[in-house]
């Protein structure tokens, strides 16, 4: 029966109540932030509607490669003008993993741009939970047969008991998500099909274990040459859907066992680094671990454990490297660096130390450790009436806590250190995530009103710098010294770099240049009206006993 348009319109409200009833709803607008959240929502994400509203899309999702990958893909389709269906998985507003089964819809303006988009999701955690405790007890990945991870690990640890000599094989498929994303929903279960049809007989009789979504591990006794022969063997056997071949790219890893590593977990996690450097080159290639990287891997595994025991035993060390501030003609600046001296590993530096404490979660103890000795030591040079402050280098996990203004401003309280002496260094990477989570801003806001500065760390070195300093409470910029040491060999890095110091006085801020080494520099940085420089041409990272005041 044919209905008129006042009919359809009445039933509209009522299809809307329902889908509010049994559905999470959110809504955004056409720039990605949330503006409506239902209850049923809310309940299952721990979010709060003071706290969701404004939050972006993307802050839904995991904040790991798979996770954004997976919403940038989403978005894209919503920008496209498509609908998007599937199972994704999601995270809570404490970062607790859920599922749902999602169903995004989006909705244009006149000039065929997206206006909001609306979120239709249901809570599918307990069968997808369910589903991977029986693959785990079965050792079988359900949707291709293949061996599941856990299989995998069970199974080269019994090669590795009986002394048995294989490669171990990482291989991803590049540009998953929007290369399924390009064709129907039902491409991806014949794209992963097909995909695990051509492992299955190039590699025949060798284990084959599906370790992710697009991501696929396996043992071999072949060489390098025969296993990247399968680049070849996909090139001949295309995978077609819809009557379309597909460019399909893959990037894979090489390991070897003895020779290479010793244990699962160092065996996939070398394996996981080639693949990244053959993604990182551009993918679709299949390749080992350099003998260097392998040697890197295994001082970094080394670092991770031993890092523990050197934070109970304080075996780590805080030096301070100067800054010479132009106006007064002195030293008013020192940078607290953290530095790491063992027997075995010798000199362990910052650049090598605090991205591992970042992924083994040290870095929060790590930190407070150097901000308590850096406030001790400015509270002396307080007491001594010096007007010499200190800098700290800040990571944005630390500031993941939303109590780490309060640990800061604690610290400078039980140390009698006025919060004015102490300047906190953010890399970009800390001000992107900032401008992502407002709770990281009204941190930094709060320490700056309380007199702590904060210093953008390797200005110039990111595409959106500038819009950093017009958002968050910078007082300070740093020019990265990549752009330094090129300052008197390239004419336009010297016209860069004046235009960086011009363009910062004009917002009001104070620039400093890091990485002088020589006079030629450092003469040509003061007469461009740099306010301060640091570089081992003012000095060296010293300990504290060996500070000294003419």
């Amino acid at each position: 029966m044919l209905k008129s348009e006042n009919d359809k319109r009445l039933e509209l409200p009522d299809i809307m109540e329902s889908l509010e009833k049994y559905y999470m709803v959110t809504r955004t607008d056409g720039e990605g932030l949330i503006t409506y959240a239902n209850r049923n929502f809310l309940e299952t994400s721990n979010w709060t509607p003071k706290r969701i509203l404004g939050k972006s899309f993307w802050q839904m999702f995991p904040n790991d490669e798979e996770g954004q990958e997976q919403s940038h893909a989403i978005w894209s389709r919503l920008s496209s003008g498509k609908s998007w269906f599937g199972t994704t998985k999601k995270t809570t507003r404490h970062g607790d993993p859920y599922f749902v089964k999602l169903v995004a819809v989006p909705f244009m303006d006149d000039s065929e741009t997206l206006s909001s988009a609306t979120f239709l999701e249901l809570d599918v955690t307990d069968d997808v939970e369910l589903r991977e405790k029986l693959q785990e007890i079965a050792f079988i990945d359900f949707e291709t047969g293949l061996m599941s991870r856990h299989r995998l690990e069970t199974l080269v640890n019994e090669y590795i008991e009986s002394k048995r000599h294989f490669s171990f094989v990482y291989i991803t498929i590049d540009h998953y998500y929007t290369l399924k994303d390009h064709k129907t929903y039902d491409s991806e279960r014949i794209l992963i099909k097909e995909f695990t049809n051509r492992l299955k007989r190039y590699f025949q009789d060798s284990p084959i274990a599906r370790v992710g979504v697009g991501q696929f591990a396996l043992l071999t006794p072949f060489g390098d040459w025969y296993i990247q022969g399968f680049l070849a063997f996909l090139k001949e056997q295309p995978i077609y859907i819809e009557h379309t071949a597909l460019p399909l790219s893959i990037s894979g890893g090489i390991v070897r066992y003895p020779e290479d590593q010793q244990t699962y977990t160092q065996l996939i996690t070398a394996a996981l680094a080639a693949t990244k450097e053959m993604t990182d080159s551009g993918g679709g290639r299949i390749a080992s671990l350099s003998a260097e990287s392998h040697k890197g891997l295994n001082r970094r595994a080394l670092i991770d454990r031993k890092l523990l025991t050197a934070l109970d035993r304080r075996n780590l060390q805080v030096v301070y490297q100067p800054q010479y501030d132009v106006a007064s003609k002195s030293i008013n600046l020192y940078e607290a660096l953290v530095r790491w001296e063992d027997e075995e590993l010798g000199y362990v530096m910052p650049d090598e130390l605090i991205p591992i404490a970042e992924e083994n979660g040290q870095i929060h103890a790590i930190g407070a450790y150097v901000i308590e000795e850096a406030a001790k030591l400015a509270a002396e040079w307080d007491k001594e009436k010096r007007d010499i402050c200190v800098s700290i280098n800040s990571s944005v996990r630390e500031f993941s806590k939303p109590d780490m203004k309060n640990t800061i401003l604690d610290i400078l309280r039980d140390t009698n250190c006025p919060a004015n002496r102490i300047r906190l260094e953010i890399t970009e990477k800390f001000a992107f995530q900032a401008e992502v989570e407002q709770s990281i801003i009204r941190q930094m806001q709060s320490l700056q009103d309380a007199g702590v500065q904060f210093i953008l760390d390797d200005f110039g070195t990111g595409y959106a710098s500038f819009r950093y300093m017009q958002n968050l409470p910078i007082s300070r910029v740093k020019i990265d010294q990549d752009f330094i040491q090129s300052l008197t060999t390239h004419p336009k890095t010297k016209q860069l770099v004046e235009g960086m110091i011009m363009f910062c006085k004009s917002m009001g801020l104070t620039v400093s240049a890091e990485g002088v080494e020589t006079q030629e520099q450092f003469d040509m940085l003061i007469e461009m009206g740099v306010d301060a420089i640091q570089g081992y041409y003012i000095g060296t990272p010293v300990t504290q006993d060996q500070i000294t005041f003419e």
